[in-house]
């Protein structure tokens, strides 16, 4: 595979007429086009396959191997609309239809804007602080019973234990106390075939008959059977429960309706799916990236703990890990330097137009789709300093480097629709990270893993080994 790791190229010779700026982007060895058999990435292949015109030219992708062929922008732009644009100007529902037959009918990316709207504001609910509080409380359980299984020694697959964890954790919160005691390895199966059912065919050909597919729809329907009956007994009870489940239930349109129980499923889904995969890359990317630099990055981290448990013990709650700075700018540093979304996708509504820091405008046409690549944009060196380095204090002080421009750091996304699950994630990997800290040492085993741009959304390569000995702080 030829894994983004060069320095930017770009084309500006012509290439074919549905391109007006005709420009393309790769950050690889040597430029090169797509195709299905030399793709750079499944995930940058799932993006370029959303490019309009419809269909979106296969023979682009895969016949023409000129450098000039691409529509693809990726650039030190400021741009003049995009993050803070509304829905009817730059759109997320075109590029992401493919995901309706895993979320399914009649939501998010199934419905028009204003619906869209009204359900993101179910999802704001949902995440509200005072909920948040009851969430950290079942992270700090689930974190403690898990990590109490562990020897007082050994090696772990990091990103195997933390994905785990993450479920575990994602399935008390998210999906409620029912599936997490009596359902979960049921559950979990079919969530398994669901997300497998999404490869970057899917993005071209979302009902095409192939297997992971057919395993999809199917994982799809009998989780719906399970969710109608637990969803309909809390109705019918009154019973009510602190989880997202019980929020989407309890959720009201503006005229009063509510959602139906398998569009209750879907937003479920949704959610899951926002969050189960980029948590457990993070949190495991701020572990590899941590325990490599120990030296360096563990004497601050283990100083925060020891501060912390002074002054309030070995309690661990929303606002204790709050205070946790050092911790939280290792996370972020992690995410900076490893997004597990490599592009985020809009597609253009309206022209608009962008200038770069070079004074260059360009012209973007209505019906193109605009991509913007964390992957790149947080390793740019007029905006970070030694972007390749693991270094967490850039975040630090009065002058935090990723302040220094708008829209510098986008791990999280920006403006309009910037990750409403931003602090949930950062209470999830600190509590799993602070319980770490405070009972075990870490070594890694081997070398510093590489990214896996195979997949549709970017963790480490395997192995992922740590080797771990429990002690007190």
């Amino acid at each position: 595979m030829l894994a983004p790791v060069a320095c930017i190229t770009m084309s500006n010779k012509p290439n074919w007429p549905a391109v007006r700026v005709p420009i393309i982007t790769q950050r690889a060895p040597k430029p090169c086009v797509h195709s299905f058999h030399i793709p750079v990435s499944a995930a940058m292949l799932a993006s370029l396959l959303t490019m309009p015109p419809e269909p979106p030219a296969p023979a682009l992708l895969i016949l023409d191997r000129r450098v000039s062929a691409g529509w693809l922008m990726i650039a030190a732009a400021t741009p003049a609309m995009t993050p803070e644009a509304r829905d009817t100007e730059m759109s997320q529902k075109e590029v992401y239809e493919f995901n309706v037959p895993t979320f399914g009918k009649g939501v998010v990316f199934d419905v028009d804007h204003t619906t869209r709207a009204e359900q993101f504001r179910f999802f704001a609910s949902a995440l509200k602080s005072d909920r948040l509080r009851q969430y950290v409380g079942m992270m700090v359980k689930e974190a403690e019973v898990y990590f109490a299984k562990w020897g007082d020694e050994g090696e772990v697959d990091l990103l195997d234990v933390l994905s785990e964890l993450i479920v575990l954790t994602a399935s008390r919160c998210l999906l409620g106390r029912e599936i997490r005691e009596t359902l979960f390895a049921e559950v979990t199966t079919l969530v398994h075939d669901l997300d497998k059912g999404m490869v970057p065919l899917s993005v071209f050909f979302p009902y095409a008959p192939i297997e992971a597919h057919r395993k999809r729809d199917k994982a799809r329907k009998d989780l719906a059977a399970i969710f109608d009956k637990v969803i309909q007994g809390r109705r019918e009870s009154g019973s009510t429960e602190p989880d997202v489940l019980q929020t989407f239930i309890d959720a009201r349109y503006k005229d009063g309706s509510r959602l139906t129980n398998d569009q209750v499923l879907g937003m479920l889904i949704a959610v899951l799916f926002a969050g189960q995969h980029t948590s457990s890359i993070t949190s495991t990317w701020t572990g590899l990236l941590s325990i490599a630099n120990k030296d360096r990055i563990f004497p601050n981290l283990e100083k925060e703990q020891r501060a912390v448990m002074e002054k309030h013990g070995d309690k661990i709650d929303f606002d204790v890990l709050a205070e946790m700075d050092e911790l939280h700018f290792c996370i972020k540093e992690a995410l900076r330097m490893h997004p597990p979304l490599i592009m985020l996708l809009r597609q253009c509504h309206v022209p608009f137009e962008v200038e770069t820091t070079e004074g260059k405008k360009f012209v973007v046409p209505k019906g193109h789709i605009v991509a913007t690549s964390p992957a790149f944009a947080h390793r740019m060196d007029k905006v970070y300093t030694e972007p390749e380095k693991y270094k967490p204090e850039r975040f630090k002080g009065d002058k935090p480097e990723d302040k220094a421009a708008y829209a510098s750091f986008i791990g999280f996304g920006s403006g309009r629709h910037g990750c409403m699950g931003e602090t949930f994630a950062y209470m999830q990997i600190k509590t799993i990270w602070s319980h770490l800290l405070r009972n075990f040492d870490f070594e890694l085993v081997g070398d510093l893993p590489e990214p896996d741009y195979e997949g549709m959304v970017v963790g480490p390569k395997h192995p992922c080994t740590v080797r771990y000995k429990r002690r007190k702080l």
